[in-house]
């Protein structure tokens, strides 16, 4: 009847709240001194180096006619030089085509010049041939923030702008999980400067989420994985979505605020360029979108979160930065009425409920990681890096819904249109909650990285230590027609022709206390290499990991499994006329369970699931062409995935019901595609596609589709801009996927429900007038501060598409019928927007 997400905390380790508490202190210390002054004695260029993808560009030679120096791995470089007098400087890199510049600097003068290089080429006879980027071979997706940052939705960032790639689908505007080729939210690792970041475990539906881990305003770089990945990256079974943030190279604020909430960033780098430090605060209030649904509410979110991310660098051979995070978000929702009209037009049906109670949710996390680089020369680099996760969630509700179901006047001209006048069905619902969890995750991992002539060797041992407290307390009674409804595996009755004298049971109860710690050791090793086969370029990467883990606590009987993972890549760029590169990628892909994978239907533990298994092939193709004179890519993937113990789950909104066990097995086989380009000069855009097909068999019952089996995708991205106005800017997002299974009430068979949701139709449109850019900036006036100024609208929902993400299902008291009444999501709405940086 309703849906809600609720975070509540239990059990907290005072201790450990207490400093991460301290620590969120710090940061917002931090924040407030970031401006900072150093003084500088000699004549200096500095800054840093980024590739045409706005990567940092390591190992670049730089030389001038007395000194040289070379880029570090976060392609920052610091030059002396002689002043007042003219030097040139060469920037060279075997990738890379060489850079040349002449300065002339005064006494004690520091230059900050961040050049940009780009792709290396070499003539050979007629055919030219293109260098490689080290992602391309690896079949990863780099987004750039710019266009992160620009896209509208109704949860812009980077989880939006995956949702335009092929095989990746969600749909709930509201949410930002995402499932990418037939896995579910729970299947995804997710990357901050080689810190694996988790989410809040007790979310259950999309408005209650409010900010994702990931600060757009701090990123530098986004790198995403569908599948047949390297075994560098951790044990999921469907992608990777690396992120790295930025190491600032000048003084910079941004700023962007709309109807939504808003962000604040600052960034700045020391004089003598050793301390390096940005962060973020931002504030999102959902009310806009979730009180234009179909239930009138009162409802009072508060989501906010700050994040810093500060570098020191010792030496050229040591730096340790410092990634923290605190949020602190609450959810309070207090449903009030509710009409959806539904059924056909000759025979209009409408469910009207009447609301009573409310929930109040709240979660807090703290964030911390240390990671530490040694550069031992410029072959080898050592790490070690630390992390601690504390999230205090808290979910209580008491919604009390009652309803009636009844045919709609449909007379045109009456007074009455629209109103409910006979009802064929009363009845209501009580629902309870008192849901705490209390969790802390910490880590320590050693990593290294060593390059001898062709070859990269690359390996990392990690322990992780999970300790998990959580009190689950639920119930629902279901009552129709003045007669409480049974659970669904009750013996039936003959109510109301017959008495009924037994004692009165809940539709659902759940009710369970969990103590759960989780040791975890993982270790990987690979090689990569890259050499020539005939006149073709070809690369090699395989590898392996292991994990153990074991399960114990309060009422658990101790367990222990140990997996296998090896995983290779070939990738080949043929001598042809023609700019093609192959890719296959396969291994053996592994899902240690985490604690909700453990946790079944009632609430309990079990430590005995096995790791669920995959085994992953994929097939890759990039074609790079210039049409209009202008360059175009067009990639093609196929995959199949064989997977075996597989644990069931149902998907209600974004909360995921796990079996608890290993007695299913499934495949997933597709293929996506993606044309992106420079459609219109000067702006990336792209065109995506995707089929998906995957199947369960559950107790050899036969298969039957997945829930997350979302058929066929279409999305675009597009970017443009107004001829005779240029600085007014237009940007563009459709997706359209097909319905997901999921019609079906959540307690029925699913070998029996098969009923599938509408399909998902949407575009967002935003339109920004640009006032400052860096091709326009002013030397007075009020416009004089500002590096960029722009100033613009949003349609979120444009077509007003009516997407629906759940069933509620209600009895017909009369004919014994039961109607899935959908659960809409949200309709068109308006935002207005504005971004500036200083």
């Amino acid at each position: 009847m309703w849906e809600i997400v609720l975070h509540l905390s239990l059990y907290s380790i005072e201790k450990t709240k207490y400093l991460l508490k301290s620590q969120f202190y710090v940061l917002a210390f931090l924040f407030l001194i970031l401006p900072f002054s150093g003084a500088s004695q000699t004549a200096t260029i500095k800054g840093i180096i980024l590739d045409d993808t706005n990567a940092p560009v390591a190992n670049v030679n730089i030389k001038s006619n007395t000194s040289g120096t070379t880029t570090n791995v976060n392609g920052f470089y610091l030059l002396n030089i002689p002043a007042n007098q003219d030097i040139s400087i060469e920037f060279t890199h075997l990738s890379y085509k060489k850079i040349a510049s002449t300065f002339h600097l005064k006494n004690g003068e520091t230059l900050e010049f961040n050049p940009v290089m780009n792709t290396a080429t070499e003539q050979i006879a007629t055919v030219v041939i293109n260098n490689v980027s080290q992602r391309d071979v690896e079949g990863i997706i780099t987004l750039k923030p710019e266009t992160i940052r620009k896209i509208p939705g109704a949860n812009a960032g980077v989880e939006n702008l995956l949702l335009t790639l092929p095989g990746v689908s969600n749909n709930n505007e509201l949410s930002t999980q995402y499932s990418v080729r037939g896995g579910n939210y729970d299947e995804n690792l997710v990357y901050v400067n080689d810190i694996e970041v988790y989410r809040p475990f007790l979310i259950r539906s999309g408005q209650q989420e409010g900010l994702s881990f990931v600060n757009t305003d701090l990123v530098q770089n986004v790198d995403f994985s569908a599948g047949g990945f390297q075994a560098k990256y951790g044990d999921k079974l469907s992608s990777v979505l690396d992120i790295t943030y930025k190491t600032p190279y000048q003084f910079e604020v941004n700023a962007d605020l709309s109807l939504l909430g808003g962000s604040l960033s600052v960034e700045n780098i020391s004089k003598d360029s050793k301390f390096t430090a940005i962060a973020g605060v931002r504030y999102r209030d959902n009310s806009l979108l979730v009180q234009a649904k179909e239930t009138e509410t009162n409802y009072q979110p508060s989501f906010a979160d700050i994040q810093t991310y500060l570098t020191y660098k010792f030496s050229n051979k040591f730096h340790l930065s410092f990634l923290g995070n605190a949020s602190i978000n609450k959810y309070n929702y207090q449903p009030e009425t509710r009409q959806t009209n539904f059924g056909t037009f000759s025979d209009p049906i409408a469910l009207l409920v009447f609301y009573e109670g409310q929930e109040k949710d709240q979660y807090r996390t703290f964030f911390g990681a240390l990671n530490g680089s040694y550069f031992i020369n410029d072959n080898l680099n050592l790490k070690l890096l630390t992390s601690t996760y504390h999230t205090t969630e808290e979910e209580y509700f008491d919604i009390l819904a009652q309803y009636r179901l009844g045919e709609v006047n449909t007379d045109i001209g009456g007074e009455n249109l629209g109103n409910v006048e006979y009802s064929r069905g009363i009845g209501s619902q009580l629902n309870h909650g008192r849901n705490d969890l209390d969790a802390l995750i910490s880590t320590i991992e050693h990593k290294g990285d060593f390059k001898i002539d062709e070859n990269r060797l690359e390996w990392s041992l990690k322990y992780t230590h999970e300790d998990i407290r959580d009190r689950l307390i639920e119930w629902e009674v279901i009552d129709s027609a003045g007669f409480s409804i049974r659970p669904p595996k009750a013996a039936p009755n003959e109510q109301p022709y017959i008495a009924y004298s037994g004692p009165l049971e809940a539709f659902q109860n759940v009710r369970s206390l969990n103590k759960t710690q989780i040791n975890r050791i993982q270790a990987y090793f690979q090689w990569s290499k890259r050499t020539l086969l005939g006149n073709s370029d070809v690369w090699y990467n395989a590898g392996v990991r292991v994990h153990n883990w074991s399960v114990n606590g309060l009422g658990i009987k101790k367990s222990n499994q140990t997996v296998f993972s090896p995983r290779a890549q070939f990738a080949i760029k043929p001598d042809w006329n023609k700019d093609m590169l192959f890719r296959v990628a396969a291994g053996l892909y592994y899902q240690p369970p985490f604690y909700r994978e453990l946790r079944d239907a009632n609430g309990v533990v079990q430590p005995s699931v096995k790791a669920q298994q995959s085994y992953h092939i994929v097939f890759g193709n990039d074609y790079s062409f210039k049409m209009w004179n202008r360059p175009f890519k067009l990639t093609s993937e196929a995959y199949y995935k064989n997977l075996n113990d597989v644990n069931p789950y149902t998907i209600e909104n974004v909360r995921i019901r796990y079996r608890a066990t290993n007695n299913a097995k499934a495949y997933a086989y597709g293929l996506d595609m993606r044309l992106n380009g420079e459609f219109v000069p000067g702006t990336e855009s792209w065109f995506s596609f995707g089929y998906l097909k995957t199947e369960e068999n559950i107790d050899n019952r036969g298969y039957i589709a997945r829930p997350t089996d979302q058929r066929l995708k279409f999305a675009a991205l597009f970017q443009d801009y107004v001829p005779n106005v240029p600085n007014l800017k237009v940007y563009l997002n459709l997706v359209y996927n097909t319905g997901l299974p999921g019609g079906s009430p959540s307690y029925a068979d699913v070998y029996k429900y098969q009923n599938r949701l509408p399909d998902y139709k949407r575009a967002d449109l935003g339109l920004q007038f640009v006032l400052v850019d860096a091709n326009k900036r002013f030397n007075h006036g009020w416009k004089k501060p500002f590096k960029a100024l722009s100033f613009g609208f949003e349609i979120y929902n444009m077509f007003d598409a009516q997407n629906s993400i759940t069933n509620t299902w209600v009895r017909d008291v009369y004919t014994k019928r039961q109607y899935g009444i959908p659960n809409y999501l949200t309709p068109r709405v308006f935002n207005v927007r504005t971004t500036m940086k200083f």
